[in-house]
């Protein structure tokens, strides 16, 4: 059954990504309307008569999302009947079907009645929970064998704070990239880093549209420096671990990534392949993050029940 849990683990998080790279296609190109206002049917029929791209990437979308849903239901039920007894498996197969019906339904809000710019932004933060939360169900499936040691591991308390503040604040800065994307303010800002490089402390001319884009640039630029930060302190304290180590080689090198992505955006004029490169990297960034978190709460559990053993703290320099 461990076997079988691997495979339908990775292929959640396989049809998750497509879920959240399809969403962002949706949104980039426009095509939230390839159905018309109808829902689950596509213009009202089952197989439609009038076939245009843009339909063909909306009914794309959802078919592949209805058929993740699935694999995610079953991955859930089989997860909390056979592993449940691991701490965090009931809670996360509980939240990873609960965030995936409300992306459902939210989608389906937009399509039936149309939402605000605003509240459409929310819909990959939501996304990106939920993949989170069906990563580390994988990821916890994977530990039972113990081919890697996680269980050792022993995060400072301060760190612990840090960790779960800088992903709070990740969902603040996808929510405004999410909010670039549904206002069209990609590119109102011609240069980069500034809005302008000529005079890039004139704000006085800026439209909505381009408030909302800068907003944006100094969101993911303090996160990049907020990131860089954490990362040279988890260098100079976790010499010795392993997962601490390599975890956030991976996580650094991602954040490094969505900058270069979110910079080509610009000079590509939008390229749609650099686009949705951008929406991919922040998935796999927001997940190592959700990972850490994780382990920040395996260590605050050894903190209460005074079960850190003195060879961890000893490694920690």
């Amino acid at each position: 059954m461990i076997k079988t849990l691997k495979w339908l683990s990775i292929l959640a998080v396989i049809g998750m990504t497509f879920v959240l790279i399809g969403g962002a296609l949706v949104t980039k190109t426009e095509s939230g309307d390839g159905c018309g206002d109808s829902w689950p049917l596509c213009k009202g029929e089952l197989i439609p008569s009038e076939i245009d791209m843009e339909l063909i990437i909306e009914l794309s979308h959802r078919l592949v999302s209805g058929s993740v849903g699935i694999i995610v239901l079953i991955l859930a039920y089989l997860s909390w009947k056979h592993i449940g007894t691991i701490r965090e498996v009931k809670f996360l197969a509980i939240f990873s079907v609960l965030f995936l019906v409300l992306q459902g339904l939210i989608g389906a809000a937009a399509v039936i009645w149309g939402q605000s710019d605003f509240i459409l932004a929310a819909h990959f933060g939501i996304s990106l929970i939920s993949f989170a939360t069906i990563f580390l169900l994988m990821l916890l499936i994977f530990e039972i064998d113990k081919k890697f040691d996680a269980d050792s591991l022993y995060i400072k308390k301060k760190h612990r704070i840090e960790i779960y503040a800088l992903t709070t604040y990740t969902l603040i800065v996808v929510y405004t990239g999410a909010l670039v994307r549904h206002v069209n303010a990609n590119l109102v800002c011609g240069d980069w880093p500034f809005c302008s490089n000529v005079s890039p402390l004139d704000f006085s001319s800026y439209s909505f549209e381009q408030w909302v884009q800068m907003g944006h640039r100094l969101a993911a630029g303090l996160l990049f420096l907020w990131t860089l930060t954490l990362f040279i302190r988890i260098m100079k304290n976790y010499r010795t671990s392993y997962i601490m180590r390599w975890g956030w080689i991976v996580t650094f090198s991602l954040i490094t990534l969505q900058v270069l992505f979110g910079a080509l955006i610009i000079f590509t004029l939008l390229n749609l392949g650099i686009a949705l490169m951008h929406a991919l990297v922040i998935t796999c960034y927001f997940g190592m993050l959700s990972y850490f978190c994780l382990l920040s709460t395996r260590s605050a559990v050894m903190e209460r029940n005074n079960a850190i053993p003195e060879e961890i703290t000893s490694n920690i320099k």
